[in-house]
């Protein structure tokens, strides 16, 4: 599932054809992806103009001058890409249509947006701008971790007397938004830290290390386009490169890294993910 940077990727990806711009006719072609698509979603989308597109977590959320918000979320193989941009920064023509083109917007720009899943895990809904932070996907959610709201003490107050692994808490949305499996495996190699340590046994002046470590490394991802594994694409249809510079992620069995280490990366699964570190730089 696309983490932090890769969405994050797709929303500047979207940006220049979205923002500013009119919905000249939204085109839906199914009646649900992961759950039934809002009442007369079409009509509440045609002819609305696209005033900010933002992200929340793994959310993305087009806000409309009709005081309401388009929330997206991709799933596991969603697809937003764009096509035909008059303005000059998208190259692609127009493609045909394809088997799982679930929602296409076309911009009164002569833009193209399309929704493509196969797996049909993503998800589209309506929200009243307004109270959108109090939609049930939205109101369980930590701290964005690029924002001011996360910083050393938010992350050593959530930490303290947990006994549950550091990998499971930095997983744990409510504690830090938008975090997931590939960038906490990169964040505890950089910081050290074995994703099998418990969070509470961890001191504090580690812990707000981390806080700058998670920073650094969602960034150098959303500016390597994110990570590309299975299906994800940036808004103009390339691949991410973040992947050629994992560390530990998909390493089970190379060579570590780090100077004069001489140790392997290990894979273990934790709550039915696998946990890549090297056990000996890791502690």
């Amino acid at each position: 599932m696309p983490e932090l940077p890769e969405v994050e990727t797709v929303r500047r990806g979207l940006s220049p054809a979205m923002e500013g711009q009119v919905i000249a006719r939204a085109e839906v072609n199914r009646p649900d992806l992961r759950w039934p698509f809002p009442a007369r979603m079409p009509e509440r989308l045609n002819g609305r103009r696209v005033m900010r597109l933002r992200r929340r977590s793994k959310y993305i959320l087009a806000d409309l001058d009709s005081g309401e918000t388009l929330l997206i979320h991709l799933g596991m193989s969603g697809r937003m890409t764009v096509s035909g941009d008059p303005l000059g920064r998208f190259v692609r023509d127009h493609p045909a249509a394809q088997k799982h083109d679930h929602v296409v917007l076309h911009m009164d720009n002569g833009a193209r947006i399309t929704f493509n899943d196969p797996r049909r895990f993503g998800a589209m809904d309506l929200l009243d701008t307004q109270t959108a932070e109090q939609h049930k996907l939205l109101a369980v959610l930590g701290p964005e971790p690029l924002g001011n709201d996360f910083h050393e003490q938010i992350l050593i107050d959530a930490f303290r007397g947990r006994q549950s692994p550091v990998k499971s808490v930095l997983l744990d949305q409510k504690v830090v938004a938008g975090l997931g499996n590939i960038y906490v495996c990169e964040a505890l190699f950089r910081a050290a830290l074995s994703p099998r340590r418990k969070a509470g046994n961890i001191a504090a002046a580690r812990v707000g290390a981390l806080v700058p470590i998670i920073r650094q490394v969602l960034s150098e991802a959303i500016d390597a386009g994110g990570s590309s594994l299975r299906n994800f694409r940036q808004a103009d249809g390339e691949l991410g490169y973040f992947q050629h510079s994992f560390d530990v992620y998909g390493r089970e069995g190379e060579p570590c890294r780090t100077v004069d280490c001489t140790g392997q990366i290990r894979r273990i699964t934790q709550s039915g993910r696998s946990s890549f570190y090297c056990a000996q730089c890791q502690r």
